[in-house]
């Protein structure tokens, strides 16, 4: 791909992500284009159909936060970057409720998208729940695919993001309880 043409679709996808967290997944794809500084031809060129542009910016999103997960490790003690990368993780969940309703249309653009997002996201939380747990900083007796099920539980039933993340704050609490440090 050309060096003009890369940097299209990455301002396309990145835009899209900020006008979708405002206005949800059916924002006109006008506005989409004219904030990424392209034409309408361009964006429709790299995304044929609106769902080419939401699953492209929902890989992008999962990506961001699985690679989140290498950095926190480096940076962190093992239970910090959990807790951390869990709280990151809610972010993603909790802005992408729109997201989430598209994902479950049922157009087969989607589909697929779910186990790739908990194969994805689930052996990054693994290597962050095997070092916590090895340190002894939290329980041992933790499914990765159970606690992201959860934690998106709690972003589903809390009206903001504040919220959702407070939630998982008092989650992380309980997943050091009984820990063997």
């Amino acid at each position: 791909m050309r060096a003009d043409a890369r940097r299209n679709l990455d301002a396309l996808v990145d835009t899209a992500r900020a006008v979708f967290a405002e206005q949800g997944v059916d924002a006109p794809a006008r506005v989409v284009a004219e904030r990424a500084g392209v034409g309408v031809g361009t964006l429709y060129r790299h995304f044929p159909q609106r769902s080419d542009l939401v699953v492209a910016v929902f890989r992008q999103a999962v990506e961001d936060c699985a690679d989140a997960a290498a950095e926190l490790s480096a940076e962190h003690e093992p239970d910090e970057a959990l807790a951390r990368w869990l709280l990151r993780f809610t972010g993603f969940v909790a802005t992408k409720r729109g997201l989430a309703a598209a994902l479950q249309s049922g157009d087969p653009a989607f589909e697929g998208l779910h186990p790739w997002f908990i194969d994805r996201l689930g052996g990054a939380l693994t290597g962050l729940l095997d070092a916590a747990s090895a340190a002894g900083t939290i329980r041992s007796d933790l499914d990765a695919t159970q606690l992201l099920r959860a934690v998106a539980d709690l972003c589903h039933g809390a009206p903001t993001v504040e919220q959702s993340q407070h939630l998982v704050g008092l989650l992380v609490d309980g997943l050091r309880w009984r820990a063997t440090a």
